[in-house]
């Protein structure tokens, strides 16, 4: 048993999708979520930036006393994942964008990904791809600007319609009958997507297989809290909070660092 807290963090506010699926699934753990704001978008970093910004975000959690990390962004994972896990002791839970169910599942063999370009370029996008899709088509997209808005606090209208229906109605033109959606930002938006796919197409995110899988480390590793407690979730940004704050309801304390 162990009650300290289960670290999270992301360039902004899109990891909320993925605490929020850890929560419900365990809803004993204390959390500390790190809005790694002042540095988003991740997806234009070169993978030396992404690393030394990843560090320190680590780094932040471990000294606040966090017994796991959830990196919370797809970015993050495909680019720093590795050297994370072989310089620091800390358990580490990575986000990838779900190909496999999708390659697995499709009935076209055609599946579709949204990502940004950080993800898209990295060398495990690119063995999961390789590994998952020998026998169907994936057709690839980086969307632009997407997360700058959501970032802004912008999750529908016109400016979010347009851009999607940019980068989907080809897809769907195509044939694909999976969409996954590549960055913990875009289930945020998922109203607009279902609009544009009309709910004809499935779509893929990683924030329920991430929670079961935070589940089985947990427990393999006998870090659960199993004690009925005051649960304490905690979140930090270095960006603008308004947005944070509207998101969470005002229900949660943020502080500014």
């Amino acid at each position: 048993m162990n009650n300290k807290s289960i670290g999270f963090f992301d360039s902004g506010i899109g990891g909320i999708t993925i605490l929020n699926s850890i929560i419900k699934l365990l809803p004993n753990e204390n959390t500390i979520y790190l809005a790694d704001s002042i540095n988003s978008p991740y997806g234009t970093k070169s993978n030396e930036e992404l690393i030394k910004i990843c560090k320190k975000n680590v780094e932040f959690l471990i000294n606040s006393g966090c017994k796991l990390i959830v990196i919370a962004c797809n970015t993050a994972t495909t680019n720093s994942i590795s050297y994370l896990r072989q310089n620091y002791k800390i358990p580490f839970i990575g986000i990838e964008p779900a190909i496999k169910p999708a390659a697995l599942n499709t009935k076209t063999g055609k599946i579709g990904v949204l990502a940004t370009n950080g993800t898209l370029g990295s060398n495990l996008f690119e063995k999961t791809s390789t590994l998952h899709g020998q026998n169907i088509e994936i057709i690839e997209k980086q969307v632009n600007g997407l997360v700058e808005l959501i970032e802004k606090g912008i999750f529908s209208g016109s400016k979010i319609d347009i851009l999607l229906e940019k980068y989907i109605t080809p897809m769907i033109n195509i044939g694909i009958d999976k969409l996954v959606l590549g960055c913990t930002h875009y289930p945020l938006v998922i109203n607009s997507i279902e609009k544009i796919t009309k709910k004809k197409i499935e779509v893929l995110e990683c924030s329920h297989p991430v929670a079961l899988q935070t589940k089985k480390i947990l427990c393999s590793l006998n870090l659960e809290n199993l004690e009925k407690t005051e649960i304490k979730n905690i979140f930090y940004t270095n960006g603008n909070d308004n947005i944070l704050k509207a998101m969470l309801d005002e229900k949660f304390e943020i502080f500014k660092i």
